[in-house]
């Protein structure tokens, strides 16, 4: 599953494309974002209500089937699959619990390919901590995914609770950061925001989602100067850079952060603009921004990183002794 290539690829940033898990209207309004930009990648001009159809056609792979093929043509190895919580705040198909159980369906299915990070919006309440670590015993699920532009701070204090069990558990919290579709709040996806948590928590994991993209000036000092903070660079084909995101990234690289960068596509939607497999092909062939870096260096940004992260999962039955030990 490595293509032949001498290091192992974890993609810590994907999402099952099927439209159970997305809202509409968040399709709708990065439709919007398209079309006033004024053209796909093939170069047609499309309106809006274009736009939503081609996205919402790329979302029928409703158990990973697809996925999986394209991880095997592109020498994946296994894939981090995010459960964002919108239901909140947008209309879903599915319950935030009907998600879980389909993702761990698709586990089944597809044994060994994928990692979860079960997304949760903190307003839920008590009874939300208490399903998120259900999705941790139960599923074995991996990390916990929020997604702050539906309108909360990541250091919100009300999140302390699922960071104490994501502490517990030695689970690993990955937040995005940036634009997202403009339905959405822009406020509170600063990564600056992850500050007084990362202090609170130093010994939880935080991964500034889309941080090298966006904001990365404020990721990256945040990944060079607080220990347990990380950021990827899932969606690298929309860096806003005068000479692409090619460069981007070698500047990005060449910050001494490589240790604290993980390799992500943003899958499905980056293939709007290529395929998997030149994903990766176009990172670290001659001409990509790994290209030329130090082997160690690829192998970290490429799999190593993330591998690390989720091999420091404490086993739920040693973490449910040590409760029962407490109780005592």
């Amino acid at each position: 599953m490595n293509g032949g290539r001498a290091f192992r690829v974890i993609d810590g940033h994907t999402h099952v494309a099927s439209m159970h898990f997305i809202p509409p209207e968040f399709i709708a309004g990065a439709a919007a974002n398209m079309a006033a930009a004024g053209e796909m990648s093939s170069g047609m001009r499309l309106s809006a209500a274009q736009i939503q159809g081609v996205l919402q056609a790329q979302y029928a792979d409703d158990y990973a089937d697809d996925m999986v093929r394209a991880m095997d043509l592109a020498g994946v190895a296994q894939s981090v699959l995010l459960v964002p919580d919108f239901t909140q705040v947008l209309a879903c198909e599915l319950s935030i619990e009907e998600m879980a159980l389909r993702h761990h369906q698709i586990r089944q299915r597809h044994p060994g390919r994928f990692y979860v990070f079960q997304g949760i919006d903190p307003r839920r309440g008590r009874a939300a901590v208490e399903f998120f670590e259900s999705t941790i015993l139960d599923y074995g699920f991996e990390g916990l995914k929020l997604y702050p532009p539906c309108g909360y701070s990541p250091s919100d204090p009300e999140l302390f609770p699922f960071y104490e069990v994501c502490r517990d558990y030695g689970l690993p919290v990955l937040l995005h950061t940036g634009p997202t579709s403009p339905v959405l709040e822009f406020e509170f996806a600063q990564p600056a925001l992850i500050d007084r948590a990362a202090r609170e928590f130093p010994k939880v994991r935080f991964i500034l989602a889309h941080g090298g993209v966006n904001n990365t000036e404020e990721a990256a000092l945040l990944c060079a100067y607080r220990p347990n903070v990380y950021l990827d660079i899932a969606g690298f084909q929309t860096a806003l850079h005068p000479q692409g995101w090619k460069k981007h990234l070698s500047g990005l690289f060449a910050m001494g952060i490589s240790h604290k960068i993980i390799f992500g596509t943003d899958w499905p939607l980056s293939g709007l603009t290529m395929s998997l497999q030149r994903c990766v092909a176009e990172l670290t062939e001659d001409g990509g921004p790994l290209a030329g870096r130090p082997m160690s260096e690829i192998e970290a940004v490429m799999g190593g990183n993330i591998g690390r992260l989720l091999r420091q999962r404490i086993d739920s039955s040693s973490r449910l002794g040590q409760k029962a030990t407490e109780l005592l």
